[in-house]
């Protein structure tokens, strides 16, 4: 391993860790006891929460993205430990959907519009979003939407 594959690698930890922090600290300031309580009801149970998790990987197609989502969450205080542990294990099982997701997809010749479905767009687009209500807002809880979008998105 060469010297710039290590600061490649640890500029990426930084990223990642920095995302984490920032994301976690927006829905920490925008959503508070609202967020924590919804996060409470999804996952009150072992099923629940891994039905959520296999749902919200199966859509967003990221097992990654709801695992940063949950050590955001549980950084944050919103979610608890072993919430958080069910969800996770409900993404991976939701990495399975999103291969077979991806299967179907490619037997009718999926080009076009179905690109635009690609975790790289999403990501894509929901950073510039973050970007623009950060800049741009003059409100605070949008300021902190934006700060969310983009944690979600590094």
């Amino acid at each position: 391993m060469s010297f710039l594959n290590v600061i490649s690698l640890l500029a990426g930890l930084a990223f990642f860790l920095y995302g984490i922090t920032l994301m976690g600290d927006g829905l920490n300031l925008v959503a508070g006891n609202r967020l924590e309580s919804v996060l409470f009801c999804l996952t009150s149970s072992r099923v629940r929460g891994i039905l959520l998790g296999t749902m919200v990987t199966a859509v967003i197609q990221s097992s990654s993205a709801v695992s940063v989502m949950c050590v955001g969450f549980v950084n944050s205080g919103l979610m608890q430990f072993a919430q958080a542990v069910s969800v996770i294990l409900g993404s991976i099982l939701g990495t399975s959907v999103t291969g077979w997701i991806i299967c179907l997809s490619s037997l009718g010749g999926a080009e076009g519009w179905i690109e635009l479905l690609s975790t790289a767009a999403i990501t894509g687009v929901i950073a510039v979003v973050g970007i623009v209500l950060r800049k741009f807002s003059k409100k605070a809880s949008r300021h902190h939407v934006g700060d969310i979008l983009m944690g979600f998105a590094i």
